[in-house]
């Protein structure tokens, strides 16, 4: 009798759209870009987007940021009609054509708070600010928790010390640790944090 194998649940996709915006359409552009994602919000797997407006005048590159729970949903989306009729708008005002970028797993923790998503840093550098978080607050659970814990079988005790930490490290500290780290994960762009 063969075994049933369940897939791991997919993780969810950030694209990461990057627009360069003819001088005097930006008001139309972002009008157009609130009606896009408005129509993407009512699509199955939709997670939430952002629009980052241009740093400086001198560069008019917008990035708009959106998040769908995984590739089928995505793909759904962005096969839509609804999107490819505000597309063709979009595209109208634009100096160039849109440039799209996807990406899944922790790189999105290592996004600048007030600045336009960047190339993510080497894979090396996040996982040393990662471990420098992890090791923390994972020290902390089992110091504040650890007789708790040691009471609860071994993979309650795991899935309850996973949840706490993931919490902390998405809402908590992984934005603090890129900012204070900015300087090292994005030299070229650290002197440019709003």
């Amino acid at each position: 009798m063969p075994k049933n194998f369940t897939q791991p649940p997919a993780e969810p996709l950030t694209v990461v759209v990057s627009r360069r915006v003819r001088a005097g359409k930006e008001a139309e552009f972002e009008k157009l870009s609130s009606q896009m994602t408005e129509r993407a919000s009512h699509f199955p797997g939709h997670l939430g987007a952002t629009m980052f407006r241009p740093s400086s005048s001198e560069d008019p590159e917008y990035r708009i940021m959106f998040k769908f729970q995984d590739r089928e949903t995505l793909s759904a989306w962005e096969e839509s009609e609804e999107r490819a009729e505000l597309l063709s708008k979009i595209e109208s005002l634009l100096l160039q054509p849109s440039e799209r970028d996807v990406t899944s797993g922790i790189i999105t923790w290592f996004t600048l708070p007030g600045q336009n998503p960047v190339k993510p840093p080497p894979k090396w550098k996040m996982t040393i600010v990662s471990w420098l978080a992890l090791y923390p607050a994972v020290t902390l659970v089992f110091v504040l928790f650890g007789d708790l814990l040691a009471q609860l079988p071994l993979l309650l005790r795991t899935m309850l010390v996973t949840v706490v930490v993931m919490l902390l490290m998405s809402y908590v500290l992984m934005p603090r640790m890129t900012r204070w780290f900015a300087f090292w994960l994005f030299p070229d762009r650290s002197k440019n944090i709003r």
